[in-house]
């Protein structure tokens, strides 16, 4: 997966999560699938890329973003709602910062 089609897989799946969580809360179960499914996304981008270009973010937890996906991928019957709502609400937006300050990264190199 190039970094271009990487990055824009991430972007997608954020600005969808956005647009999911306008129609409702995590509450219900539509919306909770939905932003699921985008997260799982997410980690499955993460998990395309190699170790050199994400050793450019360090403070981004990238283990973490892809053990997310795979337990959300895999576990999906015990997943606590407190988790994915921690997660858009504490790690979703400084994510979205780190894979476009890469983006720009690989555009200018």
């Amino acid at each position: 997966m190039t970094v271009n089609v990487w990055g824009t897989s991430v972007l997608a799946a954020v600005a969808a999560i956005s647009e999911h969580t306008k129609r409702g809360d995590l509450d219900d179960g539509l919306i909770f699938d939905a932003v699921r499914v985008r997260l799982i996304e997410i980690g499955e981008a993460v998990g395309a890329l190699g170790p050199e270009l994400l050793e450019y973010e360090p403070d981004v937890p990238w283990a973490d973003v892809r053990g997310m996906r795979n337990h959300l991928a895999h576990r999906y019957f015990d997943t606590a709602h407190s988790v994915v709502r921690a997660t858009l609400v504490n790690d979703l937006l400084p994510l979205l910062a780190a894979v476009e300050r890469l983006l720009r990264r690989v555009a200018s190199e």
